[in-house]
């Protein structure tokens, strides 16, 4: 999709708040701080997939951290070398949780499910971010499509699993939907009526909702909460579309509406990047988050690649011992994350700090370290982007091996990099409340 330009002026939330709340209608359905450093970034993005075979990921070769090489699988990695950091040897708190389990991005496992002390590190961030003064037009956006296939779940939570927005139409309407009326002969005093109009709509759903809240179970109401919350957003998208300043620089979205459909994942998935990337542009938002599939199932149809089946029962549980189908796919997720790197790297910055890629901290987070066998004994990550120069990144790549055996080794200590990353120093109530000292500190090495 090729980008149009438009004044941030003109921006705000949706022609009605109805098309915004769309995305949002099945939530009713169914410690110590780490000293402050300068080096920050400005966004974070997460690209979420599910777990792998370790010997598809682990470099061979390693004579150092800056001497490895990158398997076949994460081959294409190797094209963007000088921003990546390759981070593995964390053990979860669970390591006996499994797919589904809240552990990836949050630190707790299945034993905290559905209690308010959970929450994954998308949903913390935005919430610490609106503390510390930064109050985007949203707060944390979370998409991908079919990401309850299969029954499955996302790595998402507030208290409960939370849903992403699946349609790319869904998430074009929410970030880029239509606009409040620029200032000239009324203009001034439509786009102020409009306002008054759209957010009356608001508060009558607002209104609805909270007295609803009052009659129902805890599950259901907090569902009601997170859908409270997303009103609350729209709201403050709709009075912030009104305070833009005039001549504020530029930004871009994608010129076509993309389709109402996400039955291809992987294609359309590749519109959703399109529309994080463009959501940054824009700083609409500060944290966002792509999942593929579902932690149970991802049905894979690139006939142009000879890649089709599904992953987890296909290519991960029964795609062994040489796993050439689920390395196709490593390889083409790994491509799609070099991308993501190449689109920031190409977009200016408003401000003149350089471009996106440079103020950004790129996460490739996955839900469990060993998928084949069902545990988290061993979570990996990919590290990478400018990050405001936070994170420490080497012209022939990084490579850091913890040691799962060290208890402070836990993977709740990549998640608290993110936050220190986006000067997010204070980690409580965020992770493990028994965690203390080294345990509960962002990573040692990592930050440059």
């Amino acid at each position: 999709m090729n980008p149009v330009r438009l004044s941030r002026r003109t921006f705000t939330a949706s022609a009605t708040a109805g098309v915004l709340l769309a995305p949002f209608f099945d939530l009713l359905r169914r410690a110590p701080a780490q000293a402050a450093t300068t080096k920050r970034a400005k966004r974070v993005l997460l690209f979420c997939t599910m777990g792998t075979s370790p010997d598809l990921w682990t470099p061979t070769g390693v004579t150092g951290e800056n001497a490895f090489t990158f398997t076949a699988s994460t081959q294409p990695l190797a094209a963007q070398k000088d921003s990546v950091v390759l981070v593995d040897g964390l053990v979860s708190g669970n390591p006996g949780d499994n797919h589904g389990s809240p552990d990836g991005l949050s630190g707790l496992g299945f034993n905290y499910s559905g209690q308010a002390a959970m929450i994954s590190v998308d949903q913390f961030l935005g919430d610490q971010l609106k503390v510390q003064g930064v109050n985007r037009p949203i707060a944390t956006l979370l998409l991908g499509a079919d990401t309850n296939s299969s029954g499955g779940r996302t790595m998402f939570n507030r208290q409960n699993n939370l849903p992403t927005i699946g349609s790319p139409l869904s998430a074009y309407n929410t970030v880029f939907g239509g606009g409040v009326p620029s200032t000239g002969t009324g203009g001034a005093a439509s786009a102020a009526n409009l306002l008054r109009r759209r957010k009356s709509v608001l508060d009558l759903i607002n209104g609805e909702i909270t007295g609803l809240r009052q009659t129902v179970g805890s599950g259901d109401r907090a569902k009601l909460d997170a859908h409270l919350d997303s009103i609350r957003q729209i709201e403050n998208r709709l009075t912030m579309s009104m305070t833009m300043p005039a001549g504020a620089s530029a930004c871009s979205k994608p010129a076509t509406m993309p389709p109402d459909d996400s039955k291809n994942i992987l294609q359309t998935n590749l519109l959703h990047t399109d529309i994080i990337v463009s959501a940054f542009a824009c700083d609409i938002t500060r944290v966002a988050a792509l999942q593929f599939g579902s932690d149970q199932s991802m049905p894979v149809d690139m006939p142009d690649l000879m890649l089709q089946g599904e992953e987890h029962g296909g290519f991960i549980h029964g795609g062994g011992p040489d796993f050439k189908q689920l390395i196709k796919l490593e390889q083409w997720l790994a491509a799609r994350f070099v991308d993501f790197i190449t689109k920031l790297k190409a977009i200016p910055e408003a401000d003149g700090s350089g471009s996106l890629y440079d103020n950004t901290l790129m996460v490739w987070a996955r839900d469990m370290g060993d998928a084949v066998n069902h545990n988290q004994k061993n979570m990996r990550f990919v590290f990478a982007g400018g990050a405001g120069g936070y994170l420490k990144t080497n012209p022939n790549g990084r490579y850091l091996h913890f040691n799962g055996a060290d208890p402070t080794d836990r993977h709740e200590r990549a998640l608290l990099s993110i936050c220190d990353a986006m000067g997010v120093t204070s980690f409580a109530g965020f992770g493990d409340p028994k965690l203390t000292g080294a345990a509960k500190a962002p990573l040692s090495g990592l930050s440059g």
